[in-house]
């Protein structure tokens, strides 16, 4: 799988993560459009088990995409704070439990975005993370700002569910 219109065909479940400041609304949108329900997790991590309120939003029925969280804290915890929450052993406990769930991981870059010194450290964290789940989900990296089709892609076909089981690397 190397596009959002494979994974919108493909899967039943979609995590989107992504550095901060890129807007993600146009494919937050795409995605409802494609009969998505988007979830976010609501307040602040849990202190003993920040992957919980995840897992419990993996629960719901039918076609879930999730706005990011774990791989936030991943990157961001110890660019911010020295260290970070979640654990890898959670954070790829979180990536098999996404891939159980017929998903893929949807990384949003954004190569026309001017960097800061913190933006760039994410930016590479971000891209260590990712390759380090992928050997657990599938993941489709996004390139808001690079070349390519737009966002928008056909729904005439109807969603394929229970294609995304192989462990790809894409990105």
């Amino acid at each position: 799988m190397r596009t959002l219109h494979e994974a919108l065909g493909r899967c039943r479940t979609l995590v989107v993560e992504g550095p901060d400041g890129i807007d993600r609304s146009g494919l937050l949108a795409e995605l409802v459009r494609n009969g998505f329900m988007i979830r976010r997790s609501r307040g602040h991590l849990h202190h003993v088990d920040p992957t919980r309120p995840y897992r419990e939003l993996l629960a719901a029925p039918g076609r879930l995409a999730v706005d990011g969280g774990i791989i936030h804290e991943l990157v961001y915890g110890p660019l911010r704070r020295g260290h970070s929450r979640v654990t890898w052993i959670q954070a790829l406990d979180f990536a098999e439990s996404v891939a159980e769930r017929d998903g893929a991981l949807l990384h949003v870059t954004d190569s026309g975005r001017e960097t800061g010194t913190e933006s760039a450290d994410a930016a590479d964290a971000y891209l260590r993370a990712v390759r380090t789940l992928a050997q657990h989900v599938p993941v489709v990296t996004l390139d808001i700002a690079g070349p390519g089709p737009p966002l928008r892609a056909s729904t005439a076909t109807p969603p394929q569910l229970g294609r995304c089981k192989r462990k790809l690397t894409v990105g």
